[in-house]
This record gives C-alpha cells, structure tokens and sequence, in this order.
C-alpha cells in the first residue's frame, strides 16, 4: 500500500482551498491530470471520497472538510519545525514568503528586497501582493511568513510589530492647485475617487471622509492608486494617497498635491507574523530594516511640492458634482 505523504496533504490542502483542480495545480506548479491523480491516490489511501467531483468546481466531502483542518494543521506544524530548524543556524537563510498590501508593494518591496538581499545573501524572498483580508488568512493558515499591513489588525494569534506612520495627501487636478482644500465632508460632492472594495485604504479614506458603505457605492472606483492618480489627471475628480506612492504616481500625471486640514488623515504600517513563529527575533530585525525603508520613501515625498492651502467651508461651484 502506498504510505501517506506530505505531498499528498499539500495538493489535497490547495483543492481544498481554492475548490477547483486547474487552480490548485497552477499553486502546486504541476499538470492538473497529475494532481488530480495524486488526489485519487490519496482518497486510495484513506478508503473514502473526499471529493465531490463537478463540471466546474468541487466540494469537499464532509470527511473531506475535516481532513482539510487537520491537514493544514499537520502542514503548519511541520513548517513550524523547518522555521524552528533556521532559527538555530544563525542568519537567516532560505525561503522567506512575505506579503505586502497593494498600496504598499510597488513603493516600498523594491527597496526592501534590496536591503534584506544584501543583509541575508542566503534568503529566498517570496513576495505576494493581496489585499489584507487574503493575506491575514494566509499568514494563518501558515502559507506566509510575515506581512506589511496597515495597522491594527486585532488578530489575537498575531504579534503586531508598527513600524512608521504616514498622512495621506489630496490630488486634485493640476488647475485646481490655488484653490482652498475642501473640509473632509466635502471631498463626497467633489466625484470623490476611491480603490474598489477589499482594500482597507479605501475605507481608511471612507472613515476620514465621514461616509457610510452605502454612500460610497455611489462613488468612483478604480483598481490601483496609478488609476485613481491617472483619472485625476484626466480631470475626473480628485483622490487620497498616501505619502509614500506620492513620488512614483505623480510623476506623470497632470494633478497637484495638497495637505488637508488636521487632524490630517494618516495610517500606520506594520508588519505582522505568527506569535508561534519560530522566527520571531529574525523577523523583528527584519521589521527595522522594512522601517528604515519606509522611512526614506516617506522622506522622498517631503520633497515634493505639496501645498498647505486655507480650507474652503463650501463647495466650490466648478467642482461640484453636477
């Protein structure tokens, strides 16, 4: 008979999580017919369906919900082991999965990959970019190390560790730049831009500007802070950023930059782990180096022209909503 393997668990692990055979070989890095024979060979194995088997997706058996659990927790623990393993030989070395939030990977992951390359020359860096959601389930359920998130997430099982704050920036078009900053209850009426849903800027931006989710399926959305900037440009609204994208998404779009009135909007970045990690002291030295990092990107914007223009207590007729 053929003897339980952890390849079995990990491609069972992948079905079962994203509940399709195509998708799960393309996580696996193998031929869907060959997964789908590992997982036949499996259900061999253990002498029960754990599949339910359909034209486009599949569901788990009720057997097979519970052999999920308890496989990510076999394959957890034994990632626990291998970390456990590097956490005593010194530098660290070898694969390292870190996931970045959208509105923080193309400004900051560049940088850090630079310094955390030349600081561990034996690390093997697997960045992910996701939204929060998708990367505190992975970081989890053991499928990433670490992560840069805007804080707090409030995750008990998570060590949350804040490395720098940043002020998000108004961009309006480039004709606008003397005008007043409109208060923050304006900023709805004036075709306010916003990132689709499931990126926590968009409702860092939603709190500041006082609205409900309801008013914001009104608003304009877009996929990427490079859209929303682009858009402004274009002259069809205006947007929030923050600090850090200011350098890059600026540089060619027709918009000017203005500071809003305090309490100015901010955010907190942090990076955020397992409290189990076995790598905890490496990823705190890792977190200072993400910092320092940030900070210089934070710093990089400072340099650009930003105005701090009197606030406007109504709406200006020419960018009012019609």
């Amino acid at each position: 008979m053929i003897p339980l393997s952890m390849k079995h668990l990990r491609y069972f692990e992948a079905l079962a999580r994203v509940g399709h055979f195509g998708r799960a070989a393309e996580v696996c890095a193998i031929s869907q017919p060959a997964l789908s024979m590992q997982i036949r060979e499996l259900e061999d194995i253990i002498g029960a369906p754990l599949v339910e088997r359909g034209a486009r997706q599949i569901r788990l058996t009720t057997l097979g919900e519970d052999f999920a659990t308890r496989a990510r927790e076999i394959l957890r623990a034994v990632d626990d082991l291998g970390d456990l393993a590097r956490a005593s030989q010194g530098p660290l070395a070898g694969r390292l999965r870190i996931g970045v939030i959208p509105t923080v990977a193309p400004y900051l992951l560049p940088a850090v990959i630079t310094a955390l390359t030349d600081r561990y020359p034996g690390l093997d860096l697997r960045p992910r970019e996701a939204v929060t959601g998708t990367l505190i389930r992975d970081l989890l359920d053991a499928r990433l190390d670490t992560a840069i998130v805007a804080l707090p997430i409030s995750e008990p099982s998570l060590e949350e560790v804040p490395l720098f704050d940043e002020e998000f920036v108004l961009v309006r078009a480039a004709q606008d730049a003397r005008k007043p900053v409109p208060r923050p209850d304006m900023l709805h009426e004036m075709r306010l831009l916003l990132l689709e849903e499931g990126h926590c800027f968009r409702d860092q931006a939603l709190s500041y500007c006082k609205l409900s989710p309801s008013v914001s399926r009104d608003l304009m959305e877009g996929s990427s802070l490079s859209t929303l900037v682009q858009m402004v440009g274009a002259g069809i609204g205006i947007t929030l950023i923050p600090e850090m994208a200011l350098p890059i998404e600026t540089r060619s779009a027709q918009v000017s930059l203005a500071r809003l009135p305090e309490p100015r909007p901010r955010r907190t970045v942090g990076m955020v782990w397992r409290r189990s990690n076995p790598l905890a002291a490496q990823l705190r030295e890792i977190a200072t180096i993400v910092r320092d990092a940030g900070l210089q990107r934070r710093d990089a914007a400072d340099q650009l022209p930003v105005s701090e223009a009197p606030t406007s207590m109504s709406p200006l007729p020419s960018e009012s909503r019609t």
